[in-house]
């Protein structure tokens, strides 16, 4: 049965959704140790419909580090009355996620971060991410990126038009305002938010040193990227030891 979108009803501990309540419960708790969060600001969802219209995402204005997995609200991107409730998301959440899993059903995980040194990247006139080591050519030519920055993402138009921009890449350079990061699971999502800010700290770091870049040659970074892509047990594992460590220090993020 369908579920009604609007505040996540108790799943069983066996069900699909809860499992994945809980890694992106996990998901928050771990951007929040590592220093990614903004406040009370930022969102991720995760689809749980095949059609990706049917989504989880954080309630407005709760913080990373206390996200439970039973928090998580449960939304459909076609419901109209949505920010009509008395427990609607944040505006510019439903405005960003509400209109990418209703347009781009292979966004399955979306997340939507301000981390400072991708931030930092993103705000340069020139964000591209040069490959100088094997973090960064992790991500050469897989970037969409957006240098028409308006405002505040709160209206649909925005949401589409970023749906637009982002296409069938998986990662969103957000000129004056940060990343967008999208995968199947939220395994490969958190591992490539993880490991973009590592390559924007690197590149960051790079550049500080008023030096010239050694950048790899355009073959060099593409056989780089397409190494890292053939590697895709690598990432569910660093998710999973992530969670054992959250597992041995606390467990609230799975509290039903």
């Amino acid at each position: 049965m369908t579920k009604k979108p609007g505040k996540a009803v108790k799943a069983s501990r066996d069900s699909t959704e809860w499992q994945l309540r809980v890694d992106l419960a996990a998901a928050f708790r771990l951007a929040a140790r590592n220093d990614w969060h903004e406040a009370v600001a930022n969102h991720f969802s995760l689809a749980t419909s095949p059609d990706g219209r049917q989504f989880l995402m954080n309630p407005r204005w709760m913080h990373f580090a206390r996200i439970r997995a039973k928090d998580l609200l449960h939304l459909d991107s076609t419901d109209k009355s949505t920010m009509d409730r008395p427990d609607a998301p944040d505006l510019t959440a439903w405005s960003i996620h509400g209109r990418l899993h209703a347009l781009l059903p292979q966004a399955r995980c979306i997340i939507h971060l301000h981390p400072p040194y991708a931030t930092a990247v993103a705000s340069l006139a020139d964000p591209e991410i040069r490959p100088i080591d094997q973090n960064t050519a992790r991500f050469f030519n897989r970037i969409a990126v957006d240098l028409d920055y308006g405002g505040m993402a709160n209206t649909d138009e925005e949401g589409e038009r970023l749906a637009r921009k982002l296409g069938n890449k998986q990662i969103m350079m957000m000129g004056n305002h940060g990343i967008l990061v999208c995968a199947e699971t939220v395994a490969e999502a958190f591992d490539l938010s993880y490991y973009l800010e590592r390559a924007c700290r690197n590149l960051v770091l790079a550049y500080s040193t008023g030096q010239r870049l050694h950048v790899m040659s355009d073959a060099v970074a593409e056989k780089t990227a397409q190494e890292w892509e053939a590697d895709r047990l690598q990432f569910h594992s660093h998710f999973a030891e992530m969670k054992r460590i959250l597992d041995e220090e606390d467990k609230s993020y799975r509290k039903e």
